[in-house]
């Protein structure tokens, strides 16, 4: 299945899609090149553009467009930090299985994250217009019902656990995004690339 096909399957339809995805075979290399790079691409690229173009609009200062080559440094420690982050979130949702009586599978628990993650990304396009941004994060949040319907058909956890084994991942995730944004801005990017949230707003 494509790229772009199986983003607007899981995105339209995810509860047939996640059985789909169950099934599949898959590799941690396949994932990451096929959808993860690519997906996550599109928020990073798009707040470069934003950003450099439009710029950051600010009360009383007025508007700052951060040097192109700052963006698109900062674009790139994200993006890096943000696909370690799948990774390490697939980690947690393969650990929590058997706390809510699912079944550990490593591959599973990075489809789960890989494909609960497409909403954030995609609507992350938006930030290519800044005063979208906010729009496009609130879009992403459709990733929490992602993660919601693909957890109990991948980590085969009972439905009735579906939501306590969701709600445990996403206070993970969040607590995740909070470090990826902390070091972020110890390496001094922080300002200059602001919206790139498609990977420091993750999905959970």
């Amino acid at each position: 299945m494509s790229l772009i096909a199986r983003a607007k399957n899981i995105i339209m339809q995810p509860k047939a899609e996640w059985q789909v995805i169950d099934t599949e075979p898959a590799t941690v290399g396949g994932l990451y090149t096929g959808y993860i790079i690519p997906l996550s691409l599109i928020p990073a690229i798009a707040s470069v553009i934003g950003f450099g173009v439009f710029g950051l609009s600010l009360p009383i200062i007025g508007t700052i467009r951060p040097p192109i080559g700052s963006l698109a440094v900062g674009a790139v420690v994200r993006f890096v930090l943000g696909l370690v982050g799948v990774y390490i979130l697939a980690l947690i949702i393969d650990a929590l299985a058997p706390t809510f009586t699912g079944t550990k599978n490593s591959i599973q628990a990075l489809k789960v994250a890989a494909y609960s993650y497409t909403a954030a990304w995609v609507f992350g396009i938006l930030s290519i217009i800044p005063a979208l941004g906010i729009i496009g994060g609130l879009l992403g949040l459709y990733s929490l019902y992602l993660l919601y319907t693909g957890l109990p058909v991948l980590m085969k956890s009972p439905p009735e656990k579906a939501m306590g084994y969701t709600v445990v991942v996403i206070i993970v995730g969040i607590i995740l995004a909070i470090v990826i944004s902390v070091v972020v801005s110890a390496l001094g990017f922080g300002v200059g690339s602001m919206g790139m949230g498609g990977m420091t707003r993750p999905a959970m």
